[in-house]
């Protein structure tokens, strides 16, 4: 159990103090709590009593809370909370936009208990007569809830990927002498997925028997030819059976997208079958397709010319720009975090990129904390040699499309990353000219999450794509890929455009603390979906590279 989980544990509660009208000073107080856990410097679950109510903020009450949920997944205050609170109301609590006192509104006084009679209710305009809503809050509830029913029963991949990691191990460890691998969507490293699959080269009775073995439930698919079931986390797999003669083609099959199938049976409608699926693809007249590009865009015009790139791997990356330290609303302080990268992931360089000034929710940096920053990146740079810290900042694209800082200041960082953070329902004529104003400032190096997106919770705000990757072609503008599992943006799908036009990309973990620098090995999946090579990503630049490529950007202003 991580701290976010525990945390989220936490928020709860306080939702459901203050939706009870339970003291509001302690139901701040547990929301404050919420707030410090998930800014641990280390994993609460591996804690001690006395270690926990040692830090700032937690004390002996909280510490407490926090080992009983470690140990039983809640505490005594919130199952009471939870027993006088509708199941639906808990879900109708999880819509973007409702807090308690909007939510006890709708309970209370519209005798609203579940999602769908909120979403009917908006849709009978019955909202906007409630007091402290309107017809604005009524659409953007009702849009909040179209969004989450279109994603329910999607996964990300990042959340699954350890689930599925285990399910592949004990189905290889019980069919020893069976070929067990991963097909569908996580195969091909699919942002989001709605299943995993599997597929084995043993009949289907033999397979039952060994997931049977796992304690699974399970469910026999009407084709007869797979098992469906869900692990002890709720995730869902469905397992194919093969044969030893079929299975390069079932995999094949069982791994590409329809729309890459659909290609290659426009080369021979008949697959032919192989050993293996290199040689599959070599009767078909086309080198070997790696599973990530197997979505039906270029991929096959790229095999049959020998044409296909050599994509970037995690190996290629030299240093990573675009992260966040103590000074703003990091967990770890800027040595931590460069020492993390030197020592643990052996690369040669760190961007730090805290939030500009106008980011006072994310303890945005004033010009005086800025030369504090400063100098202490003088000073590890002395000390880390020939590790390389650079001076980045994450500044915010302000609604004008100006960035943050005046230009005496802008001038004195190695680069400066622009994102959006605030104005997200703009639309798309408006947030298109926003995001080319700041791409167009000379000081701009990198746009970072283009879009600001999270996956399965925001839809990113709407943008003419050619433009905007147009814009950065013309100004020289490093285009960003943000790692973060729940951003992931630039989308993969306009990588291959920007290619085209010649604009770098750059694969930034947006990472907040340590671990979340190894966020990149999932920008690497997106990348190479996008058909990135390390001669086109910035931070596959070595030391040398990066900082005569920033110091001649620069030379330009």
């Amino acid at each position: 159990m991580d701290n976010k989980t525990i945390a989220r544990t936490f928020k709860l509660c306080a939702q459901l103090m203050e939706l009870h009208n339970e003291n509001p000073f302690r139901s701040k107080a547990v929301a404050s709590a919420s707030f410090k856990i998930d800014k641990l410097p280390f994993q609460a679950a591996e804690a001690d009593f006395e270690k926990l109510s040692e830090q700032p903020g937690i004390g002996k009450s909280t510490a407490e809370k926090i080992i009983q949920i470690v140990n039983i997944g809640t505490f005594p205050e919130l199952d009471e909370l939870l027993a006088k609170t509708p199941e639906g109301i808990l879900e109708v609590l999880k819509i973007k936009g409702l807090g308690p006192k909007k939510v006890q509104t709708i309970w209370n006084e519209l005798e609203i208990e579940s999602v769908g009679e909120l979403y009917y209710a908006c849709n009978e305009n019955r909202l906007i007569e409630a007091k402290g809503f309107g017809l604005k809050t009524q659409e953007d509830i009702k849009k909040a809830i179209e969004f989450s029913l279109a994603n329910q029963g999607w996964f990300l991949y990042a959340r699954i990927e350890g689930s599925a990691e285990a399910v592949l191990t004990k189905l290889r460890a019980v069919l020893s002498k069976n070929q067990v691998e991963f097909a569908g969507d996580f195969r091909r490293k699919c942002e989001v997925l709605s299943q995993i699959e599997l597929i084995v080269d043993t009949d289907l009775s033999s397979l039952q028997t060994a997931i049977t073995g796992l304690n699974y439930e399970l469910e026999i698919q009407e084709n007869n030819r797979s098992i469906s079931f869900k692990d002890e986390n709720g995730n869902p797999f469905t397992v194919f059976s093969s044969t030893v003669d079929t299975f390069a083609l079932d995999w094949l099959t069982q791994t590409g997208s329809e729309a890459h199938l659909e290609l290659l049976k426009a080369i021979n409608p008949s697959i032919p079958t192989g050993n293996t699926e290199t040689e599959i693809y070599k009767a078909l007249g086309l080198d070997y397709i790696v599973p990530e590009l197997r979505e039906g865009l270029d991929e096959v015009v790229w095999a049959q010319a020998h044409n296909l790139p050599k994509l970037i791997e995690f190996g290629d990356l030299k240093g990573t720009v675009h992260n966040h330290s103590t000074y703003s609303d990091g967990v770890h302080s800027l040595k931590e975090m460069a020492l993390y990268c030197k020592d643990n992931l052996g690369l040669s360089y760190f961007g730090i990129c805290d939030h500009s000034k106008t980011a006072v929710y994310a303890n945005g940096l004033t010009e005086e904390r800025l030369q504090l920053q400063w100098a202490e990146v003088d000073k590890l740079n002395q000390e880390l040699a020939p590790f390389k810290i650079f001076k980045g900042i994450e500044s915010d694209i302000l609604s004008d499309g100006s960035l943050d800082y005046p230009d005496e200041v802008l001038a004195q960082f190695d680069f400066v990353v622009a994102s959006v953070h605030s104005s997200l329902k703009m639309d798309e004529e408006k947030a298109t000219a926003r995001l080319i104003k700041a791409i167009e400032n000379p000081y701009t190096t990198i746009l970072g999450h283009p879009t600001g997106r999270l996956l399965l919770s925001r839809a990113g705000y709407p943008l003419d794509f050619k433009k905007v990757i147009d814009a950065c072609a013309a100004n020289e503008v490093v285009i960003e890929i943000n790692a973060n599992p729940l951003r992931l943006d630039l989308d993969w799908r306009w990588h291959r455009y920007a290619l085209e036009k010649g604009v770098l990309l750059s694969i930034n973990p947006d990472a907040h603390r340590t671990e979340g620098l190894l966020d990149m090995h999932y920008g690497i999946h997106i990348a190479r979906k996008g058909g990135l090579t390390k001669e086109k990503c910035l931070n596959a630049f070595n030391l040398e590279e990066i900082t005569q490529f920033f110091k001649e950007r620069k030379a330009k202003i």
